[in-house]
């Protein structure tokens, strides 16, 4: 696929970009070999590869996931300015 120095501008326009006029040609080019490489990798056999989260083979370490303060809502509540029914209130700001 190729895009034209018309398209450029448009997509530009639209993106709210400025392009210098001297620039929009090479940004054609590039962005029409994105395109192309896009269309070669949607033409592979993709079928029985997983996916993958990230392009190297690494594990995230994570932490347990264990409960370490409590909240004591009462406390909390007893500071706001209103509070009804275990909610605070406050105040509206949309007619």
């Amino acid at each position: 696929m190729s895009l034209t120095v018309s398209e450029v501008k448009d997509c530009a326009h639209l993106a709210r970009l400025g392009i210098e006029e001297r620039d929009v040609g090479s940004y054609a080019k590039d962005l029409s070999g994105m395109l192309d490489l896009m269309t070669q990798m949607n033409d592979l056999d993709t079928d029985g590869v997983e996916p993958m989260a990230h392009p190297m083979d690494q594990v995230q370490r994570l932490r347990a996931d264990v409960v370490t303060e409590q909240v004591d809502r009462e406390k909390f509540q007893a500071i706001a300015p209103q509070v009804e029914a275990g909610l605070y209130l406050v105040p509206k700001v949309i007619e």
